[in-house]
């Protein structure tokens, strides 16, 4: 097999990944074997090794100790419903979407004052080492890990009040607009960005991924009259789930 200006490995790794796509290579699969795509397409080892460490970095292989390189099972990526405020019913549309029957979905959550550093004083308007409130979510779908959050809330706003824990109180869980209502603070605008990286080494930990998965993450920012009330990190498996925004018309 001759190859053009395109390095040899992304050839191979090219040429691989295209029957995985079309079912020559189906899931559960193995790889062909180090010195089978060496003979196959008249590479190097080298080349051969390099090509796997492509297909394995963008997770469509995975490594099994003593047995070899096996093609992934590619799931059908799911929908997360995104929206800057909840609907009628009280919880956010995430909570309302997990609680429907044929999901089956649940999360925890733990709640800790700690110093901001800075970026998320950045983020909050604040000085750095000022106290705020971190809150740490998982949240899993029939028992598997979806999505991971982190939100931080300034305690100069929601210190010494009833709504200080996110997810305790009369107001836990009903998400930021209800509950910075509930303190006079009326919240008018939310901002998120969106962006993919790969994943950290904890975050893949918990999410069930391996080294090199992308991650999508959402920074989002709640305000009132232009001042930030809280931001979070929300982080989802790129193979795995899709983002859908329900943005109303004005």
């Amino acid at each position: 097999m001759s190859f053009g200006e395109q390095p040899a490995y992304l050839r191979v790794a090219g040429d691989l990944r295209k029957k995985i796509a079309d079912g020559s290579l189906p899931p559960h699969t193995r790889l062909p074997s180090q010195a089978r795509i060496r003979e196959e397409y008249g590479v190097s080892d080298t080349v051969a090794l390099e090509a796997r460490k492509v297909l394995m970095a963008e997770g469509l292989v995975e490594g099994r100790s003593g047995s070899g390189t096996y093609v992934r099972e590619r799931p059908v990526p799911r929908r997360i419903a995104r929206s800057g405020f909840r609907p009628a019913g009280g919880a956010t549309p995430f909570r309302q979407e997990q609680a429907e029957a044929d999901v089956r979905g649940s999360w925890d959550s733990s709640s800790e004052q700690t110093e901001a550093d800075a970026a998320v004083a950045a983020r909050l308007g604040i000085e750095p080492g000022e106290r705020v409130m971190r809150t740490r979510y998982v949240f899993r779908e029939a028992g598997r890990t979806m999505m991971l959050s982190t939100s931080w809330e300034p305690l100069a706003l929601t210190g010494r009040t009833p709504v200080m824990l996110p997810e305790e109180g009369p107001l836990g869980g009903m998400g930021v607009v209800e509950r910075m209502r509930a303190i006079d603070v009326i919240v008018d605008n939310v901002a998120e960005e969106v962006g993919a990286r790969p994943g950290l080494a904890d975050e893949l930990s918990a999410l069930g991924g391996v080294p090199g998965h992308v991650v999508i993450v959402v920074q989002r920012t709640y305000y009132a009259s232009g001042r930030a009330v809280e931001t979070a990190d929300v982080v989802i498996p790129a193979d795995r789930y899709r983002v859908a925004y329900h943005l109303p018309v004005r």
